[in-house]
């Protein structure tokens, strides 16, 4: 009885450990390729004649906006497959290169990690509310995030998986939520060159996420 006490004890254990896990890095992922961090200088420069209050009102709303998209692809994304007929290694390896393809803009911020074309910028200088678009869609919940979302999902077993992603995304809604609201005092004493750091440092853990992705799909494939 007693050894059978410690081997339901290491079973918890080994179980909250793997959600644990699962919880950061869905985390991790979704963090780095949301990547609120580059997207502070737009949201400064789109609302730069907003008050306060409203700027944090915009704030808040894109947060939402941006969980609320997130998770409709978590919960959608298996029967969106199912109906395209994508196979759930295509869909990692898609996710991945997408994910590379994100990353090489964030390691190159000054050619081509912008997160908004002059094009998009000048649309959205004459909206009142930017919240949803461009700030929710496509900068923090664009087309990488999307696909990390439908990885991740296809990689869940049963719905605790899906309910601790869910909790990752709302914690990185959060930290998005927080990261715009701190933006004016984070880019004047960070500068252009710790941001600049900062996205670089994003773009590499995001490379090594897409990777990941594809290795894993590949072996998926070949059933490794």
């Amino acid at each position: 009885m007693f050894h059978n006490l410690i081997d339901q004890t290491i079973s918890f254990t080994g179980y909250y450990t793997a959600l644990l896990s699962l919880l950061i890095a869905s985390f991790t992922s979704v963090f780095s390729i949301a990547n609120p961090i580059a997207a502070m200088p737009v949201f400064l420069s789109l609302t730069k004649e907003d008050s306060d209050e409203l700027r944090t009102q915009q704030a808040k709303k894109a947060s939402y906006y941006m969980f609320m998209v997130l998770v409709v692809f978590l919960f959608a994304g298996t029967y969106i497959l199912s109906f395209f007929g994508i196979s759930l290694p295509g869909i990692r390896i898609a996710g991945g290169l997408m994910i590379i393809r994100a990353a090489y803009s964030m390691l190159n911020p000054q050619e081509s990690g912008r997160k908004l074309t002059r094009k998009d910028h000048t649309e959205a200088m004459a909206k009142e509310d930017i919240s949803f678009s461009p700030l929710a869609m496509p900068m923090l919940s664009g087309p990488g995030s999307i696909a990390v979302v439908i990885s991740l999902a296809s990689q869940a077993h049963d719905i605790v998986d899906f309910l601790v992603m869910t909790l990752a995304l709302l914690l990185v809604a959060i930290s998005t939520y927080l990261i715009l609201r701190i933006s004016p005092w984070a880019t004047k004493y960070i500068g252009s060159t710790g941001m600049t750091v900062l996205t670089r440092m994003m773009g590499f853990i995001a490379l090594a996420i897409g990777v990941q992705f594809i290795i894993n799909g590949i072996s998926n494939f070949f059933g490794v």
